[in-house]
């Protein structure tokens, strides 16, 4: 039997061999990397958000560049995305709001939660009731600031690189809305 690989036919095999995807987290395929404005950015870790024993999401970070340090990624320059891929039946848009004004709370002091409130009550406005296998994506474009898509149809924009660095620390703060979640998102 005598088996001839033309390139072409090396090239599909290379093709089919790599499907694109970094890692599959609780059965969820995600990305290694994507892009915004015109920047590819590296997925830099992702894992599960848990509570009471349930499996709520799978949580990814992407930067420009990989780092396992939550300042850097936070303090990082250009664009950045947080993605949200839900795995709970419903997740209902009090509970998601609920746990912004709980995330930016439990890591900003009480003078830093005052300074974003008004943009955090903008932001939660942009919510809905999420189902399983609805994805949020919260990302960092320098020229708008935060924008809300939730599956693929954006919701809006809250301006300024400030509101997007202490969103980054409901996962990466000093009490992130799950530990295990953040270490994962770093890397770790």
């Amino acid at each position: 039997m005598n088996i001839r690989f033309t390139f072409s036919s090396l090239l599909l095999l290379c093709f089919l061999s790599t499907n694109g995807y970094a890692q599959e987290v609780a059965g969820v395929k995600v990305p290694e990397q994507v892009t915004l404005t015109n920047t590819v950015l590296k997925l830099n870790g992702a894992g599960t958000r848990s509570k009471f024993f349930f499996k709520i999401y799978v949580g990814a970070l992407y930067l420009p560049q990989k780092t396992n340090d939550a300042e850097v990624a936070i303090s990082m320059d250009g664009p950045k995305r947080i993605l949200m891929h839900f795995l709970y039946k419903e997740v209902e848009k009090e509970k998601l709001i609920e746990g912004w004004v709980d995330g930016f709370k439990n890591n900003h002091t009480r003078e830093q939660f005052d300074a974003f409130n008004a943009k955090l009550a903008a932001f939660n406005a942009l919510f809905v009731t999420v189902k399983r296998g609805d994805r949020i994506e919260l990302d960092y474009l320098p020229e708008t600031g935060t924008r809300v898509r939730i599956n693929d149809q954006i919701k809006g924009s809250i301006p300024g690189k400030a509101f997007y660095s202490a969103l980054l620390r409901v996962w990466l703060g000093e009490e992130p809305a799950d530990s295990g979640l953040k270490e994962a998102m770093l890397g770790e």
